[in-house]
């Protein structure tokens, strides 16, 4: 499967790179026919296989590259895509949407830290089951554009679609003290397949 803006894209290198092969030739038009495969590669949204459980799985591909103590009870869990990963976000559990926020803001690098206050972003708060997560659509020096599908008082399951990134970027996840990470920096994930946090008992954690 194709995000529909790669569509569009690749169709109009495509058209550009035709017309420009009938008045210049074709390997005058090679470039815009390559640009427009790799459109086609970048917007790709593969199926993926959700895990079951109480689990929170990852709403972005890429490499994990924080995993930091937000105040007393958050903790804040940084994933990085390259121009090479997936860029369609995913929610990392089921329940309702209850905030989309958009926060304009500078274009940082994505894999450095004042990139998940400091740079444009998407804001999504989903409350389920008991527990609230906050994911984060960050921008990033390429990447300045950040798509959410989806608005508050929708429904959504875990690792369903929300929306995508245009190019590199980065994704934040805020867990609370109700939640276990699982993965560490330096690890890949995959958006909706891959366990991020589980969910502590109840005697756990104190509720």
């Amino acid at each position: 499967m194709i995000v529909r803006d790669g569509i569009y894209y690749a169709a109009g290198l495509t058209l550009a790179g035709a017309l420009i092969a009938w008045l210049g030739g074709v390997w005058l038009a090679s470039p815009l026919w390559l640009l427009a495969l790799f459109c086609l590669y970048f917007f790709r949204d593969p199926d993926r296989e959700i895990p079951a459980g109480p689990v929170a799985v990852s709403p972005a591909d890429g490499k994990v590259v924080a995993v930091v103590g937000e105040g007393s009870d958050a903790q804040r869990l940084s994933v990085f895509l390259n121009i090479f990963d997936v860029h369609v976000n995913r929610t990392p559990i089921a329940g309702a949407i209850t905030g989309v926020t958009y926060r304009p803001g500078r274009f940082h690098v994505a894999s450095r830290a004042e990139a998940s206050d400091q740079n444009e972003q998407n804001v999504v708060t989903v409350r389920g089951d008991d527990t609230t997560v906050v994911f984060k659509q960050i921008a990033g020096l390429i990447a300045r554009r950040v798509v959410c599908t989806k608005k508050p008082g929708d429904t959504v399951a875990a690792g369903e679609r929300i929306g995508l990134i245009k190019f590199g970027s980065r994704v934040d996840v805020l867990l609370g003290a109700e939640w276990e990470i699982a993965v560490r920096p330096g690890m890949r994930v995959s958006a909706g397949s891959s366990v991020i946090a589980r969910r502590r008992s109840r005697e756990t954690h104190g509720t």
